[in-house]
């Protein structure tokens, strides 16, 4: 008769970087026929079997994704009981990965609970032995975890589980865990990872806690067919960092692959790289093009150039001598490819990174000091272009997300900023004064930018200042902006918004919604008091939101998405 542990199947859900959008890891997930995999677990607890069955799952966990031939690391969860009885998992677990063609340091073993029923002595040895292989150790969940684990064990990765997240953002409590978290993480060199995020609320309250890592249904539902399969982005769901420059991307740097066919001898590598001085590396590749190993240069040469080497290797398959290969795939960013390189815990930064098509075909490589190059290049062009008064970008920041969302189709509002008379700040109370206030005016700016989601600001020059965001979310900046009294040494200033509402296609792009603010922001000027003044693209109405005996203090309600005969 079957077994029940036999009859569980696997689903794979991938990890995602919040700080890229890219998969930085794919988690194996056993599914049995009926109910869930936790009463399984726990009627081979009653029967004495939980650490055979565990081990056994997590070896099948590791040939379920060999049939999807993933190359991201593969996450397998064991019980804190299994994992210290390090002993009675390796030879499983071991063979699995021997099949498979997988390095223990392509694995993180996520370390589960209960374990309140474990000696912390016992588990801690039982890690640092997986450690010794070459796994990498996370905890799943925070539980019954003893504190002591966290810092000892050395894990790679810390999970927030579904029902802690719940708990988010709502309770003060919760929040400030994973606040404390956070900083510990900063401060180790941990990863924090929050999984079952099924919600956009669920992901607004992580994300803003400094969440860097994440798992759940509203990114990837666990699916049973090819992990890797998956575009190895999440960017309809989340929204990368915004930079004063276009990054750069790994199509950028792409070079033709030295390849050979998978079952290559190392003579036959040994001849290659000797005919030609220039390749650093050669990729094995199968009848259908796909990377299978690949070895460096100088590495394989001192390998079959040592005592013997030659006469005892020559004839061996190149592959007994290879490194699985580091793939990523073509279009990505190369923020995205620095990802892998940390996450992969890679230790050699110089290997070649092979670049993959649609069908895991080998398109090319590149070379990872190359990117780290053209990245510090880039963050110096960024640094270069911001204001050095306000520290923040020039009007090509908001341009850009202004031409990205109208291509998009998607609404938002264009501000334009500056403070009522700013040469008579200069003139009475000073520059120094008058710079002050615009560092001040940037600070609340940059506040607005972190904290809210859809805020793009650029400090176009002296006291003007654009900002693009959501039209839900332009009174909450108008009334951080409006509703605090300016002064330049104790002289009160005031200061005009003029927005525009692109919720149609009258406004074609950037240069369209600036013609518009242009006179908008004097009819803003000519408003009495810090005023707001908000038009649309197509007409010449607007209507006057704040000043002009306005209440200075009232919060102020969003611009309507069509316009109302308000004044001409």
């Amino acid at each position: 008769m079957e077994a029940a542990e036999d009859l569980v199947g696997f689903a794979f859900q991938p990890l995602y970087s919040l700080h890229t959008g890219g998969v930085v890891g794919v988690e194996a997930l056993a599914r049995p026929p009926r109910g869930r995999i936790e009463d399984l677990l726990r009627a081979a607890h009653r029967r004495g079997r939980l650490v055979d069955v565990d081990a056994a799952l997590a070896a099948r966990a590791v040939l379920a994704d060999e049939a999807h031939e993933s190359l991201l690391p593969l996450h397998l969860n064991l019980c804190a009981l299994t994992a210290a009885a390090p002993h009675l998992v390796f030879d499983p677990l071991l063979a699995a990965l021997g099949q498979s063609g997988r390095r223990p340091r392509e694995i993180v073993l996520e370390i589960g609970a209960p374990f309140h029923a474990v000696s912390p002595k016992a588990l801690l040895a039982g890690l640092q032995r997986f450690a010794e292989l070459g796994f990498r150790i996370a905890f799943d969940g925070l539980g019954d975890l003893p504190l002591n684990l966290l810092t000892e064990a050395g894990a790679d990765l810390v999970k927030l589980d579904r029902a802690f997240l719940r708990r988010l953002p709502g309770d003060p409590t919760a929040a400030a865990l994973v606040e404390s978290l956070v900083h510990f993480t900063t401060r180790t060199g941990v990863r924090l990872a929050a999984s079952g995020v099924d919600d956009a609320a669920a992901l607004t309250a992580v994300r803003q806690l400094g969440v860097r890592i994440v798992q759940g249904e509203l990114l990837s539902p666990a699916r049973t067919g090819a992990a890797s399969s998956r575009p190895a982005t999440a960017q309809s769901v989340l929204s990368t960092p915004r930079t004063a420059t276009t990054a750069p991307r790994v199509d950028d740097f792409l070079h033709p692959a030295t390849t050979l066919p998978h079952s290559a001898t190392c003579d036959d590598v040994r001849r290659l790289l000797l005919d030609s001085e220039a390749t650093t590396g050669v990729v094995g590749v199968d009848e259908q093009g796909r990377p299978r190993w690949t070895v460096d240069r100088a590495r394989f040469l001192l390998e079959l150039t040592g005592p013997f080497g030659h006469a005892l290797r020559a004839n061996k398959p190149a592959a007994r001598f290879a490194d699985p290969p580091r793939a990523i795939r073509f279009g990505a960013g190369a923020m995205e490819l620095l990802d892998l390189v940390a996450d992969a815990d890679l230790i050699r930064r110089g290997d070649d990174i092979i670049v993959v098509g649609e069908k895991g075909e080998c398109l090319g490589v590149v070379y990872v000091m190359e990117i780290v190059h053209a990245m510090a290049e880039a963050k110096i062009e960024e640094a270069a272009a911001l204001n050095p008064l306000t520290r923040l970008p020039g009007s090509d920041a908001v341009a850009r997300e202004v031409d990205r969302r109208i291509s998009a189709g998607r609404p938002l509002v264009v501000a334009w900023l500056d403070v009522d008379s700013f040469k008579r700040v200069n003139d009475t109370a000073g520059f120094a004064a008058g710079d002050e206030l615009i560092r001040s005016l940037g600070r609340v700016l940059s506040g607005l930018a972190a904290k809210l989601r859809s805020v793009t600001v650029s400090h176009v020059g002296g006291d003007d200042f654009l900002i693009a965001c959501d039209i839900d979310e332009i009174p909450i900046v108008a009334d951080a902006l409006l509703g605090t009294p300016w002064s330049a040494e104790q002289v009160p200033v005031t200061v005009s918004l003029a927005t525009v509402v692109c919720a149609g296609t009258a406004a074609k792009n950037y240069r369209d919604v600036s013609r518009l603010l242009a006179p908008l922001k004097k009819r803003a000027k000519n408003v009495r008091g810090s005023s707001w003044v908000n038009s649309w693209p197509g007409t010449d109405r607007f209507e006057i939101l704040r000043g002009n005996g306005h209440d200075a203090f009232r919060r102020p309600h969003p611009p309507r998405m069509q316009p109302r005969h308000t004044a001409q």
